[in-house]
């Protein structure tokens, strides 16, 4: 377990040392911006109030569900895993007393870290800044909608980041990753717009997930099923990842 601390700690500082940590904020900085630069357009010049200030965050999340987090996600992963081979610093990393899987389970829960405080960010900024340009429709009930809405996104962009590193630990270049996750996302979505039938077992259709737990009336049948889909893909996906990691020759 002090193994597992360790590994989990030093890959902490190599995550908030890496570059694509900043663009991630500045783009998200920009997605709110921008989300609140036009819903001010749109009040103002056509006097129609579009969003409220709990509302917005919404908004905003719908935006970076399919942009900006799953963009960054693949990019921390493959650096994780590609980046480091291709760098020769995961000899490094083996080369403690700490085993493979132990590493192998930093390295996931730092990229958990990372979708987690993205999504924080995004919130609270986004929230901030609904607040401040509409302090009127303010609500606890509202607010709880949010919180509820960002923390249920978690699971499943973090599940097709498990499925970046089972990539990751596939192929050894980068770019060929990046390809193949883009690839891998548009497949998805495509056939979960064509089979909706079946778009629960698909990974990108259920990134919009959170709107099932702010819904007025609960499906509580429909959000268990995904759950136990989105745990069981998670699983298997970590399963697979490691077992390639493993037998990854250094």
């Amino acid at each position: 377990m002090d193994g597992f601390k360790a590994t989990l700690q030093n890959e902490l500082v190599k995550l908030v040392k890496k570059k694509k940590i900043l663009a991630a904020v500045i783009f998200s900085v920009i997605a709110v911006l921008t989300g609140q630069l036009a819903v001010t357009t749109i009040k103002h010049g056509l006097g129609l109030r579009v969003v409220g200030s709990t509302e917005f965050p919404l908004v905003v999340l719908s935006l970076i569900t399919y942009t900006i987090l799953p963009l960054f996600a693949t990019f921390v992963a493959i650096d994780m895993f590609n980046g480091e081979f291709s760098a020769n610093t995961m000899k490094l990393t083996l080369l403690r007393p700490v085993s493979r899987f132990s590493v192998f389970s930093a390295k996931v829960a730092n990229l958990a870290i990372f979708i987690a405080a993205n999504l924080a960010l995004v919130m609270v900024l986004s929230l901030l800044t609904g607040i401040m340009f509409n302090m009127t429709s303010i609500s606890i009930i509202g607010i709880w909608r949010v919180f509820l809405s960002y923390g249920a996104t978690f699971l499943p962009i973090f599940v097709f980041a498990l499925l970046v590193v089972c990539l990751g630990n596939v192929l050894r270049g980068g770019l060929a990753v990046f390809f193949l996750s883009v690839l891998a996302f548009v497949v998805l979505w495509v056939l979960g717009a064509f089979f909706s039938v079946y778009s629960s077992f698909f990974i990108t259709s259920m990134f919009d997930w959170y709107t099932l737990w702010i819904s007025d009336t609960l499906n509580w049948a429909k959000i268990l099923r995904q759950t136990l889909i989105l745990s069981g893909c998670g699983i298997m996906l970590f399963t697979a990842g490691f077992y390639l990691f493993d037998r990854k020759e250094i």
